[in-house]
């Protein structure tokens, strides 16, 4: 047998079990039914390449060389008729498979007559090859057609795969198609006496390797169980054969012994397959629950958000007006409550905004407004606004310019204002007595060299966190265990929100402290672009 003989060998092995395995997984799947018609082809292909390579006279080698032809007829349509059900667009292209089936099935009756294939004749290294006919001409190029056609219908489906695990699964048919087929092209050479010994068989052997790979890694037909079954049968037989031909008392015991302990071994192992599947089918399905759920969620935080806001922006004004005297002069006993309700209404506003900023967050719906604008006109906003709340508590609220101006950069100014604002307020917040100072410096701090990033720094002399706190930080809805003592009323958003604004301007966010009782500072690092 010569090694054209013993490739379509190995071709006709992998595409039998190939195809019997996929189909008896789930014979009502019209892609399991598809792959099969299309291992098939290749079997009859296979088989019949072997009795030419084998044949020793002419007559028998024409009969098994239009044979084999005859099966390699359906073989790309039919692969065609696979892909296009795999991806789910066979009503898109049924149009080709009712012209291409019954042109390719007139090819099939000529296939054993002389306008096919005339006959057989000695060229390189094989004694019988095909010479075509007048009708060979146009069924290759119907041939070649599918085999581009469904080269580009799979190009465009990976381009466009919904999924990864679709891309990952199309990316491996691809490249066992590219392969395969273009390998396959040429056996077709030395029709036409172009001295290029053919591949195809090899090329038919990689595509097969390929596909088999994706089942078992990509559970691409789901039929990891099959093929574990088979697997342990196999080896059971052999160990059985083994068994029976054994010629002494030791030798039916120590392979009695070793078939037994393979059949608790195999069972073990299709069991632990059958668990493994089951259990990865139900977090699969537990996984899109939550996702459901996830997504429910943020939904409603949205509406809900988006309904709060309204009101209570209603309830800031009135109350505004009454604290102004619009409705009439407040009696000093009634200026307290008034002020209490209009910070009450202030947390809540803010409460309302964090959820609906983590909303837009999580379902990507945050917009950013990119312009050129001034960092120091941003933070020295922040601070002015602060500046009242820090004095109250006798902070001391420190701006720190750098000796040199920065220029105006691209960022979303209401954003950066909102990190720098989100640190600020809780440093005033878990700061007892002392200082916060805001420093911002170009990186690198030579201004000889082309500035890349602008450092925030923002050191406060607070109650610090642990190294655990620091942790989870910038979690959402994390606080410290300082913070929540000091400050009962806060969700932990403000963080998490800054972190995810930092990332959307293409930065970077962290902090550091010494511990408990030693102050903190955070560092923002912002691109200059």
């Amino acid at each position: 047998m010569n090694i054209y003989a013993f490739t379509a060998l190995l071709n006709l092995l992998a595409s039998a079990l190939l195809g019997f395995f996929v189909y008896s997984q789930n014979r009502k799947s019209s892609v399991n039914k598809t792959f099969a018609l299309f291992c098939f082809f290749i079997a009859v292909w296979s088989g019949a390449y072997i009795l030419w390579q084998l044949a020793e006279t002419q007559e028998y080698a024409l009969l098994w060389s239009r044979t084999l032809m005859a099966g390699t007829i359906f073989v790309s349509i039919s692969y065609f008729h696979f892909i296009v059900v795999f991806i789910n667009k066979l009503k898109e292209y049924k149009k080709y498979l009712i012209i291409g089936y019954p042109i390719l099935a007139l090819f099939f009756f000529a296939s054993f007559t002389p306008y096919f294939i005339t006959s057989v004749t000695s060229k390189l290294t094989f004694p019988f090859w095909p010479e075509p006919g007048i009708l060979f001409h146009p069924f290759l190029a119907t041939w070649v057609f599918f085999i581009f056609f469904t080269l580009y219908v799979l190009a465009k489906e990976h381009r466009n795969a919904s999924s990864e695990k679709l891309r990952t699964q199309l990316r491996y048919i691809l490249l066992g198609t590219i392969v395969g087929y273009l390998g396959g092209l040429t056996n077709y050479f030395l029709w036409y006496n172009i001295p290029i010994p053919p591949i195809g068989n090899w090329a038919a052997t990689f595509y097969l390797g390929v596909v088999t790979y994706a089942i078992v890694t990509e559970r691409l037909f789901d039929i990891r169980i099959v093929l574990t079954q088979i697997l342990v049968g196999i080896v059971s037989i052999l160990l059985l054969i083994n068994f029976i031909l054994s010629n002494t008392a030791f030798e039916y015991f120590w392979k009695g012994g070793l078939l037994m302990a393979f059949l608790v071994a195999g069972w073990l192992l299709v069991k632990s397959v059958v668990n493994e599947i089951k259990q990865r089918q139900e977090l699969q399905q537990a996984y899109a629950k939550l996702k459901e759920l996830d997504e429910a969620k943020s939904e409603f935080v949205s509406i809900a958000s988006h309904q709060l806001r309204t009101p209570l922006t209603a309830i800031k004004g009135y109350i505004s007006m009454l604290a102004e005297g619009t409705y009439g002069k407040l009696l000093p006993k009634q200026k307290k409550p008034i002020t209490n309700i209009y910070d009450s209404n202030e947390r809540l506003i803010r409460l309302v905004n964090d959820l609906l900023n983590i909303s837009r967050i999580e379902s990507g719906k945050v917009q950013m407004e990119w312009q050129k604008a001034k960092l120091h006109d941003v933070v020295q906003g922040v601070i002015d606004e602060l500046q009242i709340k820090a004095k109250e508590k006798k902070i001391k609220l420190i701006l720190q310019k750098p000796d040199t101006p920065l220029p105006s950069f691209n960022m979303d100014p209401i954003k950066v204002r909102n990190i720098i604002l989100n640190i600020i307020d809780n440093a005033i917040r878990y700061t007892g007595k002392g200082s916060i100072t805001l420093t911002f410096i170009p990186k690198p701090e030579n201004r000889s060299l082309q500035t890349k990033n602008v450092l925030i720094t923002i050191k406060d002399t607070g109650e610090g966190m642990s190294t655990e706190e620091l942790g989870h930080l910038f979690e959402s809805f994390s606080r410290g265990k300082t913070g929540s003592k000091m400050w009962t009323e806060g969700a932990g958003l403000g963080l998490y929100i800054s972190k995810q604004f930092v990332q959307m301007h293409k930065g970077r966010i962290w902090a550091e402290s010494d511990g408990a009782g030693k102050g903190s500072t955070f560092f923002i690092e912002l691109p200059v672009s």
